[in-house]
């Protein structure tokens, strides 16, 4: 885990948006499963994913472009409602939250990612299954999880992952051939 997060901690981040601070931009906070704390986060997570299906689901009644564009989302939020949680928050042996100090311009999510992309390569490279839980960012306002983590809601960007070995092994990716993808510009 430590070598997840030291990749995770030497990922490239916005500099000049952050400024100088006295206090470090980047934290690390490790739920294991079975944990109190993980118990909290999970609950709270999966509150804050219902919730946002019920306000998708009213918003897209009325709004025929948003539920054509927001459809798959919905269906995605649907099923987790449905499983009555969020997948790797509370499934899985560890669940890790990044923390991003926020700045301007605001690149926190930017910042989070290039962090969580060297996670998943290193827990990748150590055989370990890695899932991005992206409702992780929804998260950072909110008082209950921020206390939970000893940071004040809104100063942070969050994002999370679950990391473990995998229970089952997952089929590879279908992607396309980089040709198909790729246009040569002259």
């Amino acid at each position: 885990m430590k070598s997840i997060i030291d990749a995770g901690l030497h990922a490239p981040y916005a500099a000049a948006s952050v400024g100088s601070t006295n206090d470090y931009f980047r934290r690390f906070f490790v739920l294991k499963m079975g944990s109190k704390c993980m118990t909290t986060a999970a609950s709270l997570i999966f509150e804050e994913v219902s919730t946002m299906a019920s306000k998708l689901e009213i918003s897209m009644e009325n709004d025929t472009q948003l539920r054509e564009k927001a459809i798959g989302f919905a269906n995605r939020l649907a099923m987790i409602k449905k499983l009555g949680k969020v997948p790797g928050v509370g499934t899985a042996p560890y669940f890790i939250v990044v923390a991003e100090k926020k700045g301007f311009p605001a690149v926190e999510q930017q910042s989070l990612a290039h962090c969580l992309e060297n996670m998943w390569l290193k827990a990748t490279a150590l055989n370990l299954g890695f899932q991005l839980v992206s409702a992780t960012a929804q998260m950072a306002d909110n008082p209950e999880f921020c206390v939970m983590l000893g940071i004040n809601p809104g100063e942070w960007a969050l994002n999370g992952c679950a990391v473990g070995y995998p229970a089952d092994e997952l089929s590879p990716s279908i992607l396309p051939s980089v040709d198909e993808v790729t246009r040569w510009l002259e």
